[in-house]
């Protein structure tokens, strides 16, 4: 008798999209082998390991946009008490 070889579930993931051809549900998730978590999409065969895609994200830089301009350091000075203009205590004799 020969014994059959352990098979990992694989796992659909809901919601998820496809980096590569953008078909949505179409990808499953599950370990290697060598022990990784491993995406992959059912319908292109893009293969991605968690590893790979740490290294991938790590690689990519941080976007300058409006609110934190490249070149500039965003200071922040600690709480402040908020100040509103108009809307104070009303002296009930200056009626």
């Amino acid at each position: 008798m020969t014994e059959q070889p352990y098979k990992r579930p694989r796992r659909f993931i809901a919601g998820v999209v496809c980096p590569k051809c953008n078909e949505m549900d179409k990808t499953v998730m599950f370990t290697n082998d060598e022990g990784d978590e491993v995406r992959e999409c059912v319908a292109c065969g893009f293969h991605q390991t968690y590893a790979q895609h740490a290294a991938e994200e790590q690689a990519q830089q941080e976007l300058a946009t409006r609110v934190t301009p490249a070149g500039k350091t965003v200071l922040d000075e600690g709480e402040q008490p908020l100040k509103i203009i108009g809307f104070g205590t009303v002296d009930p004799k200056q009626k």
